[in-house]
Order: C-alpha cells, then sequence, then structure tokens
C-alpha cells in the first residue's frame, strides 16, 4: 500500500452510495472523506479501493456491488464502461432527471450563493436514439466499419457497430458500414435528422427542419445535437421574447448558425448576431437574412467595445460555451445589459458563477428551466431567465 496523509491508497471500504456528482461517478463518505466512483447509483451499498487521493476528497473504483440500488438498470450498449461517451446508462432515466435537477440547483445555491431558487422547469428527452449530430473517430488503417468513439482513457478509439443513443439514420448508416471519413482525417462528424443526413466525409451541407423554419447547416459546424430539445428550447425563447421590449433590437451572442435569431427575427426591428467562428457567421448570414440584421465577427468581449454608451437592447440571448461569460462581458451586462436577459448553459459551475456577478450587480434569477438534451451522460443544459430592474437598466 502507497500511504497518503489524507487516505491510504489502497484501503478497501464499503459504504452506501449518496448521489451522483457533475461528472456522473456516484459519490460517497467514508471515515469523513467524500468519495466519487464512477459506475455506482444512489442506493448502490458497494465495496470501493482508493486508488487516489486529492485535499479534501479521493477517487476510488468499484471492487463489488453487495447490494444493488432499485435505480439501477442493465446498460443498453455493449461497449458502455469502455467508450468514453455515455456515463449514465446503469441509471434509471427518472433517476437521471432527478440527479440533474438537484446538481443544477446544488451548483446555483453553492456556487452562485443564491438563497432562494426558482422551482426549474424540467424537459425530459427520449432516452435513446435521439442524438442527431455524432463526431466519430476513424481506425487506422481504415476500411469500411473501422470507426468508434475515444476510450475512457483518451488513449485509443473503441471500434463500433451501433451506438443506441444515435439518431436511426446514423444507426442505420454505422451498422451498414456506409460512413467513411475525408481523406487524411481521423474525426469527422455526420449529422441525420428526418430526411437530411450530412457528413463531412460527404455531402456536408444542407437544411434542416426546426418548427417553422429550415436552416443551412454544415456538418463540420457546430450545431445543436438534439433537435426535439432544440425546439423546446426555442419555444421558450420566444415565450421569454414577447415579453420583453419589442421596440427596441435584440442581440444573439455566440449565435453559432444563427438559430435562435433566425426563429426570434419577426419580433424585433432589428437583430444583432456576434460570433467569433467564421464558419458559423457565414452560415449565420444564409439563415438570418432579415431586414436590420447585423453581424458581427467578433468575440463577445471584443464586440461590446465597440457599443456605443448609449446603445440599449430589449432582449438578449447568450449561449457560451463551457467557459460560460467571460470576465468583460459580464461587466458590460451588469452596467448596460437588457430588462430581459436569456442565458443558455452548458456547464451549471459556470452558470452559478455568472449568476452571482449578475445578481449581485442588477438582475434577478426569476426562472431557471433544464433540458436533457443528452441522455445517458451527466451533461446538463439549462436556460436561466434575468430580468433588470428599470432604474438601473434607465441608469
Amino acid at each position: 500500500m502507497v500511504y497518503s496523509k489524507y487516505m491510504v491508497i489502497g484501503t478497501l471500504f464499503t459504504a452506501p452510495v449518496e448521489g451522483i456528482s457533475t461528472g456522473g461517478a456516484g459519490v460517497l463518505h467514508f471515515q469523513g472523506h467524500c468519495i466519487f466512483i464512477d459506475y455506482t447509483v444512489p442506493g448502490d451499498l458497494i465495496t470501493g479501493r482508493i486508488i487516489r487521493e486529492y485535499k479534501g476528497w479521493a477517487q476510488g473504483e468499484l471492487v463489488e456491488i453487495l447490494e444493488p440500488s432499485p435505480q439501477r438498470r442493465l446498460p443498453a450498449c455493449g461497449v458502455f464502461g469502455t467508450c468514453g461517451g455515455c456515463s449514465l446508462q446503469h441509471l434509471a432515466y427518472e433517476t437521471q432527471i432527478r440527479e440533474k435537477t438537484r446538481m443544477l440547483q446544488d451548483a446555483l445555491v453553492r456556487i452562485g450563493g443564491l438563497p432562494v431558487l426558482p422551482e426549474p422547469a424540467i424537459y425530459p428527452a427520449p432516452p435513446w436514439a435521439y442524438r442527431n449530430r455524432v463526431q466519430f473517430h476513424s481506425i487506422r488503417p481504415f476500411h469500411p466499419g473501422a470507426l468508434g468513439f475515444k476510450s475512457r482513457s483518451r488513449a485509443t478509439i473503441i471500434p463500433l457497430q451501433d451506438c443506441p443513443i444515435a439518431d436511426p439514420g446514423i444507426r442505420q448508416a454505422l451498422r451498414e458500414k456506409k460512413l467513411v471519413p475525408p481523406p487524411e482525417q481521423d474525426r469527422f462528424t455526420v449529422y441525420s435528422r428526418f430526411n437530411t443526413f450530412l457528413s463531412e466525409g460527404g455531402l456536408r451541407r444542407g437544411l434542416v427542419s426546426l418548427l417553422d423554419r429550415e436552416l443551412l447547416i454544415d456538418a463540420g459546424v457546430f450545431f445543436q445535437s438534439n433537435g426535439i430539445m432544440l425546439e423546446f428550447l426555442i419555444k421558450d425563447l420566444r415565450r421569454y421574447a414577447q415579453e420583453a421590449d419589442t421596440s427596441l433590437p435584440m442581440a444573439d451572442l455566440y449565435c453559432g448558425v444563427g438559430t435562435f435569431a433566425a426563429l426570434l427575427e419577426d419580433l424585433f426591428p432589428r437583430i444583432d448576431l456576434v460570433e467569433q467562428s467564421a464558419a458559423a457567421l457565414g452560415l449565420a448570414r444564409e439563415n438570418v437574412r432579415g431586414k436590420g440584421i447585423r453581424y458581427a465577427a467578433l468575440s463577445s468581449e471584443q464586440w461590446v467595445k465597440t457599443l456605443s454608451p448609449k446603445t440599449r437592447y430589449g432582449f438578449m440571448v447568450v449561449d457560451p460555451p463551457r467557459q460560460g461569460l467571460s470576465r468583460g462581458l459580464r461587466q458590460w451586462i451588469v452596467q448596460r445589459g437588457p430588462p430581459l436577459l436569456a442565458y443558455i448553459s452548458c456547464d451549471p459551475p459556470t452558470l452559478a458563477r455568472d449568476s452571482r456577478e449578475l445578481i449581485q450587480g442588477a438582475y434577478e434569477l426569476r426562472e431557471v428551466n433544464l433540458y436533457d438534451f443528452y441522455p445517458q451522460t451527466a451533461h446538463i443544459e439549462s436556460l436561466g431567465i434575468f430580468t433588470r430592474n428599470r432604474a438601473a437598466y434607465e441608469a
């Protein structure tokens, strides 16, 4: 055994699993230490072994399940546990939703410092065959069907014959060995929904239907991977946007291919689209062509520096990456942001951090919605609706 001043590496212990962490591992406590163990379920009684220790917590490995939780399920995929994609297939779907809701609320309280939280609206998804956009890795030397996903260790590629979370069109193409990567490219993306099938190794660009619109997308440019959940999110954004002062312009930051602006442009006299990716903004120019549309090929932090002090927006949508809003953008929103702000988040801790600063400024977190874009994984997508007091807005 290797001894640590915190715990003994190699120690065997028995404890019940209490919950799920933001990364999907089970959470346990033993001798005052918090321990995380993959593939355990709340309600399991397990024997584990300490394999790494850190200040205040430790990582363990599952040795034996002594009493399985009633929330435990048999994984649907034969490579679950070695594939680096799904992390929660062993957990009943209703429990996945409950744990994700708890993780979102916990982040907002613990990191965001919110004493009182609005009760989140929860949008479950079909738990299987939902994912419209999938990235594959080719196995060299390539031959038909030599495709897979990164392993959990990230060092190898796990060969695949099927993927139960993928859209039916992708599953069929995978089973029939019809997916081919571009020449000299070991990683490529495929998109499938309804009658649209796009691939970086084939037809890259095409139209995808969302509600009553068709958007031009490219398999190699980011686009949301769950069309069903995306439509729920867009419907909610329209509902909130109709509460805004629609005599003023709207801003769509981190706009990607212009999805939200395209579905909201009829409500506002002008929309400013901001996107650092030239490829994504090029598609946004095709998707959002109405009167009064302006584009900025800048980071959001650079963009706010170009604005006049007199610039006012009635509504703003921000959809940042996992890093959340930059410090400069948070400060600008606090000082001069709109009365109504819609914050789409893919990471509860950074949403909570940004919420704390917005609330300490002039905003209130009015509503939080959770959209389960990624069943069988620990990823959490949410929407926070922030309102600003009128006096602060007019200052």
